[in-house]
């Protein structure tokens, strides 16, 4: 019984080495990048935009895009991320869901991920009465992610200049 046990394993986990093996499919890539990565945003912004930069600065480098229909500019390869100006700089990145905090915080992480890796959080809350998402703010100097969250999941992250992301969620705006 138990070689028959030990040949049904062993079949299974060949069968299983043979199907993973081989040629992965390559996917095409965008800005370098294959498509479907993950962007990885941090509180200086993303591997190829910085905090500060300018609208001109942007556009000429061909990252800033005004062409599409969107409610905004958009950023090459950065689709789901909508930038936010003040006086031709970029002060503020209202993120899409598929990008992360180098912590490895995403849209869809529970609000206890968020304390664990951001213990120093400040609790924001939304005025009562609105529909708006209660917010933690977590600052390191003049920067700072704000994480937007219905109690138990976090729905949007923004990140960006501290003073900014409190003006944003003071005022209750979205990047539209």
């Amino acid at each position: 019984m138990k070689l028959r046990q030990f040949a049904f394993i062993a079949t299974l986990l060949t069968a299983a080495s043979i199907a993973g093996s081989g040629v992965r499919p390559q996917l095409p890539e965008v800005d370098g990048r294959p498509a479907g990565a993950v962007d990885v945003v941090g509180l200086n912004g993303l591997h190829d935009i910085e905090f500060g930069d300018t609208e001109d600065e942007l556009t000429r480098r061909g990252i800033l895009r005004t062409d599409v229909d969107a409610c905004g500019p958009s950023l090459a390869g950065h689709d789901t991320t909508s930038p936010i100006f003040v006086d031709d700089r970029l002060v503020l990145l209202w993120l899409g869901d598929a990008t992360r905090t180098p912590e490895g915080v995403t849209a869809g992480s529970p609000v206890n991920e968020v304390w664990g890796r951001y213990p120093s959080a400040r609790e924001l809350e939304a005025p009562q009465g609105t529909h708006r998402f209660d917010g933690l703010l977590a600052r390191r100097g003049d920067r700072a992610y704000l994480f937007l969250h219905d109690g138990r999941t976090v729905r949007k992250i923004i990140v960006g200049y501290a003073e900014w992301a409190e003006r944003l969620f003071e005022e209750g705006h979205s990047p539209c």
